[in-house]
């Protein structure tokens, strides 16, 4: 299931030299990072719309995570300009840090406070923070509440962290990998609540490797390679997946074949007339978006 929510006809990355979008949640011109002689991020350019889900994928070393603790104002820049929630990362104080929610890869799971005690704690950091209550219901953990974090299953430690994460009202969250380690049920339900979360109206900056998770839960993604955005569309456009030929296979003879076509309706009816009944193994399927990514990745490489 892919996400419904309204996005933008255009959506492309900006254009180099365009101006900074201040309708955008973030807008990004020219980002570079380096690490000694090492480039990290080669003037990337984006802009993440108020309101959507954006999954920022990419290999190990691509710049993805820089390029993200930049936006959380973790980590300075060396050129560029960069605004989240209309304000420079770099110099955003304490009003526009609790805008922000952000969700680790590691998180709050072996604290010996009980889940009710730990959001409690962590609202107090905030001028108008949720209930707590209000926040296990949402992310489905009200039978936790008096459970202590290191007593939770894996699942249910990543739903705290979530919690935390949103427990202020954050108007942009930030997710770490989510789901790493879950079991597809898990998975599932955790995508339910990402997209409630949307539904309450908050932007979403998701990083996976998992590229079914950014299929299910994305308006749109974005290809890093070499610090650099390959490409921004949505999942079922990116790399154009929607133009690609279709690609036929069925049995026949005893012989797997196989046919490329961009009209594979009429394909398949002329071939089912060549059966009598059903044919046999037939399999219609266009690239899926993993396809398209590892081909986008491997030429970056080479």
């Amino acid at each position: 299931m892919t996400s419904t929510s309204a996005v933008p006809a255009s959506t492309a990355a900006p254009r180099p030299g365009e101006p900074l979008d201040p309708d955008a949640a973030i807008s990004v011109r020219g980002l570079v990072k380096r690490y000694g002689t090492a480039t990290a991020v080669d003037g990337l350019d984006l802009d993440i719309r108020r309101g959507e889900i954006f999954a920022l994928l990419g290999p190990n070393g691509a710049g993805k995570t820089t390029t993200v603790e930049i936006c959380e104002g973790f980590r300075d820049r060396d050129g560029g300009e960069v605004r989240v929630l209309g304000t420079d990362p770099a110099t955003g104080g304490r009003r526009w840090k609790a805008q922000l929610g952000i969700v680790l890869q590691s998180g709050a799971g072996d604290s010996q406070l009980t889940c009710r005690e730990l959001l409690r704690a962590h609202g107090s950091y905030y001028s108008d923070p949720r209930d707590p209550d209000e926040v296990l219901e949402l992310v489905g953990l009200t039978e936790k509440a008096r459970s202590r974090g290191r007593t939770l299953s894996g699942g249910q430690r990543r739903r705290l962290d979530v919690a935390l994460g949103i427990v202020g009202r954050p108007a942009l969250l930030f997710l770490d990998e989510p789901t790493t380690g879950f079991d597809p049920e898990a998975r599932r339900q955790f995508w339910s609540l990402i997209r409630s979360l949307r539904d309450l109206g908050t932007t979403m900056l998701l990083t996976t490797h998992y590229l079914d998770e950014a299929e299910a839960l994305a308006d749109r993604v974005g290809v890093i390679a070499r610090g650099r955005l390959a490409e921004v569309a949505r999942p079922a456009e990116l790399g154009g997946r929607g133009r690609a030929p279709a690609v036929v296979r069925w049995t026949e003879d005893g012989v797997r074949r196989s046919e490329a076509t961009a009209t594979p309706t009429a394909f398949v009816r002329d071939l089912a007339a060549r059966f009598p009944g059903e044919v046999p193994d037939l399999a219609v399927a266009r690239p899926t978006l993993e396809d398209v990514y590892l081909q986008m990745i491997g030429e970056d490489r080479a």
